[in-house]
């Protein structure tokens, strides 16, 4: 069954009606989404759903299973893949896009690819990162999908690591690339920071022997306070597109725009969105990291009980002119069945307001409860029987 505990535990906050709406938007571009990840509430959704070629904005893949490998330790950023010359001929040149500048039968560490992959937008540092961690594209590709289906994004495709068009193979959504942006902030934080916040990367150099130096075409980098991440995208196909994160106060927004006709209206739509983001809407505390919101029951444990704490600070979102009138409630599948592991997500907080969809915020057990033997079994069974 589903236990639902909840109203009563925030009736400090129920002490005016909520009159505002939700602040007013319109953007420019025919797709845009926004979530908030503090609260897990969806800002803005125009098209979310929709079905896109992702252009560059499927690099954010790429770097996502390398990051991950890198994490677990099957990857070292000091590992050096040779550029294939096959690989070099096919991705350099005018046609071939966007450029790390790498040459034939050249040794480049991952760092450095990641870098040509996440600051430049190199076609070239994703097909000889793909090659050396998997063998052949096609086979890290195969990974790219894995890792979409165990983060849940069920309406995307990856047909290969850089995004290149390929007749409708490779297709994502805002809403999905945006739960990607969220796994590869919250996963691999330490990777994310080192990485997508670079604002330039030198690698190659010219005919007269000059650095080449190139800049993040990240559009609301130092126009956002904040602003870390993430990735631009662009074809003739897909228009301009953008995949953004900041942060202010505690507060992490993403957002997702694409069908874009210009590069400088990238650039204002990115800027203005974000900007609406922060401005328009406020966040309201609800729990400290670590503080037990309720208690579930629990069967066939070591103990009859469980605490449902905050696995982070946790608030709402709400309009800026908003009152806190707010409902909560917290929802599991209950009684919990025993083993449970300490930190395991076992429950729900569902928060609501008059104006805005449910926000739902993850619940986990603040300890560890252990499987009962068949004495600790008898002895709970007789404490419930007698109350």
């Amino acid at each position: 069954m589903k236990k639902s505990v909840g109203a009563i535990l925030f009736i400090g906050l129920l002490a005016q009606p909520l009159t505002a709406a939700a602040p007013p938007y319109t953007s420019e571009a025919p797709i845009a989404y926004m979530k908030d990840l503090a609260s897990g509430a969806v800002l803005y959704n125009k098209g979310g759903q929709t079905r896109i070629p992702p252009a560059s904005m499927a690099k954010m893949m790429t770097a996502h299973v390398a990051f991950r490998l890198i994490q677990t330790g099957d990857l070292k950023l000091d590992t050096k893949f040779t550029v294939r010359p096959e690989t070099w001929q096919k991705w350099h040149g005018p046609s071939a896009g966007s450029t790390m500048f790498l040459s034939a039968g050249e040794q480049v560490s991952v760092e450095n690819l990641l870098h040509g992959i996440v600051t430049l937008s190199g076609n070239d540092a994703c097909v000889v990162l793909a090659e050396g961690i998997a063998g052949t594209e096609q086979a890290f590709v195969a990974l790219m999908n894995e890792e979409a289906k165990r983060l849940g994004l069920k309406n995307s495709n990856f047909g290969n690591s850089n995004g290149w068009p390929d007749e409708g193979v490779t297709y994502v959504t805002a809403e999905d690339l945006a739960s990607l942006a969220e796994a590869t902030v919250e996963e691999t934080p330490d990777l994310y920071k080192r990485f997508y916040a670079a604002r330039s990367f030198t690698w190659g150099k010219t005919m007269g022997g000059q650095d080449i130096q190139q800049g993040n075409r990240n559009p609301i980098l130092g126009r956002i306070a904040g602003a870390d991440g993430l990735k631009t995208g662009h074809t003739q196909e897909a228009g301009y597109g953008f995949t953004g994160s900041a942060e202010q106060d505690g507060r992490r927004l993403v957002m997702v725009v694409a069908g874009l006709s210009s590069f400088n209206g990238r650039i204002s739509e990115s800027v203005r969105f974000m900007d609406w983001g922060f401005k328009a809407w406020k966040a309201q505390p609800l729990f400290k990291k670590g503080q037990t919101v309720e208690t579930a029951e629990v069967q066939l444990g070591s103990a009859t009980s469980v605490p449902l704490v905050a696995p982070r600070d946790m608030a709402v979102t709400l309009p800026r002119t908003a009152s806190t009138n707010i409902s909560v409630k917290v929802v599991y599948k209950g009684p919990i069945k025993a083993p449970i592991a300490k930190g395991q997500r076992i429950a729900q907080l569902i928060v609501s307001t008059p104006d805005t969809p449910p926000q739902i915020l993850p619940l986990v057990a603040g300890e560890t409860v252990d499987e009962a033997g068949i004495f600790g079994r008898m002895w709970n069974g007789l404490k419930s029987f007698f109350g």
